[in-house]
């Protein structure tokens, strides 16, 4: 959205706003964002600072942080609200704690700008503030005027609403986005859950208002995992029970989210139940049979079958057929029989030629996985993780080259100068080697060697690395085996040990 900054200087002529931040240098950027639409800008370093300039002296709006010391930003709101119930607020805040979120909703702020700032979007929120203070001041002046007048005011101040709500809306996916941004896995899975649930809704011959409920419910059907740690969230294997546990709660916290804020109180009911079972094996509640919405019913199956068919990097991903005909084994246990049926139909038109995968794309993708896949000692990554690419390679069919580097007579040198200097020597060895290799993959196993993993085929030069002044001094050597993976049909680091 494009705002002109000169029109909207024009109509806040006079107006006064204050400013509510503990961060300097964002202070200072917002400050001078705001000098060029505003005449009157004052600025307070916290929550009570900002109480006291309120008091003395009046605002058209006022822009708060919530996380502040002295008194944080939603208790500055409360305090304002007891003074003046239609005070313009916005909230500006990097925290996005659903709960915070919600009560600032329950204050009835205008909007809910989430850090970083996006300057576009923030015009866009002080444009409907300020349309709406200039609105109500002219309904003031204009109040006796003729009826028409009035009907046309309220037309436009209709239109602001559903431009707050559009703000709401932006807020809750953001919060999805945040959501999907943290497991690349995650990432695309709501979007497809809402298309297979609307297209599935279509084919039982649901109303198109119907169909889009269901997917607005599947956009934000995983939006309680804002409250799932990363360590269970991108857990490459299986559960424990108490963790099971916990990734369960993301559908109550996506009812509490969603059930608080009055336009998704519809989309919270399908949301909670969307992993209930047709037999009464789900959860949260146990419920059975028609006692589950049938939106979450259709739910229910169109996230499974997104699952199933979307590699993690624990498992991977079944063909369209396998995953229909899990579908099918569980229909009149855990999914409605008659809407598997439809199900079934619309997802056997399903093109899954993109391969769907958990691999990471970037580098911060990759610094998320090494939570899980880098070898602590060395910093290279485990063997968890070169069977993951293994068997990535063999799915795909793709010939990538493999080089084993064993270390010889260091088990002779631990030995000698015990386990703590040894680790050491690892550390500066794989260091070395992440140097010398930069474009490989490297992964430590059998405890003293270590893989080097190419795309194509990468010569090594053993002489050189033998060369390496902390081999020399230790008397420790290596010796390399290479496997071409295009002869070599080696699938996982099990087959690769019973080769060493």
């Amino acid at each position: 959205m494009n705002i002109d900054i000169k029109s909207l200087r024009k109509k806040v002529k006079n107006f006064s706003i204050l400013y509510v931040e503990d961060e300097k240098n964002i202070q200072k950027s917002v400050a001078k964002f705001l000098h060029k639409i505003f005449s009157h800008v004052d600025v307070a370093d916290n929550g009570k600072e900002g109480l006291k300039k309120y008091i003395k002296k009046s605002y058209d709006i006022v822009i708060t942080d919530i996380l502040m010391p002295k008194m944080n930003g939603l208790e500055l709101i409360s305090h304002i609200r007891k003074k003046n119930k239609k005070q313009e607020i916005i909230v500006i805040s990097a925290n996005t704690d659903s709960e915070n979120f919600i009560k600032a909703i329950q204050l009835e702020v205008t909007g809910y700008i989430i850090k970083p700032m996006n300057f576009d979007q923030t015009l866009s929120v002080l444009e409907q503030s300020i349309d709406k203070l200039v609105i109500l001041r002219e309904n003031e002046m204009y109040k006796t005027q003729l009826e028409s007048m009035v009907e046309d005011r309220t037309r436009t101040v209709l239109k602001l609403q559903n431009q707050l709500v559009e703000n709401y809306e932006h807020a809750i996916h953001s919060l999805v986005n945040m959501i999907e941004d943290r497991d690349t896995y995650t990432g695309g899975h709501s979007e497809r859950v809402a298309t297979y649930s609307k297209d599935i809704a279509k084919e039982l011959g649901m109303s198109s208002k119907e169909c889009e409920l269901i997917y607005q419910a599947g956009i934000l059907h995983d939006v309680g995992k804002i409250i799932t740690p990363d360590s269970i969230l991108l857990k490459p294997g299986k559960l424990t029970e108490q963790e099971y546990l916990l990734i369960k709660e993301h559908v109550n916290a996506g009812y509490k989210i969603l059930s608080q804020v009055p336009m998704y109180n519809e989309l919270a009911k399908i949301v909670h139940a969307h992993h209930e079972h047709y037999d009464g094996s789900g959860y949260p509640k146990g419920l059975k049979g028609e006692e589950i919405p049938i939106y979450s019913r259709i739910m229910m199956i169109a996230d499974t079958f997104d699952a199933m068919t979307t590699s993690r990097i624990y498992k991977t991903k079944k063909s369209a057929s396998i995953a229909i005909e899990e579908l099918n084994k569980l229909s009149g246990t855990w999914y409605d029989p008659h809407i598997v049926k439809s199900a079934i139909k619309v997802l056997e038109q399903v093109n899954l030629d993109e391969i769907l995968k958990q691999e990471p794309h970037s580098y911060i993708d990759e610094e998320r996985f090494a939570y899980f896949y880098k070898d602590t000692l060395s910093g290279v990554y485990n063997q968890d993780y070169l069977d993951f690419f293994l068997q990535k390679y063999a799915d795909e069919k793709t010939s990538p080259c493999l080089n084993i580097l064993y270390l010889r007579n260091f088990t002779s040198y631990n030995h000698k100068y015990g386990w703590s200097t040894g680790d050491k020597f690892l550390y500066t060895f794989s260091n070395y080697l992440q140097e010398e290799f930069p474009n490989l993959r490297i992964f430590r196993i059998f405890g003293d060697d270590f893989v080097l993993l190419a795309q194509t085929h990468q010569a090594i030069d053993i002489e050189k690395i033998n060369d390496f002044y902390l081999l020399k001094e230790a008397q420790v050597y290596c010796e390399f085996k290479h496997y071409d993976l295009r002869i070599e049909n080696i699938q996982s680091y099990k087959e690769l040990q019973e080769r060493a």
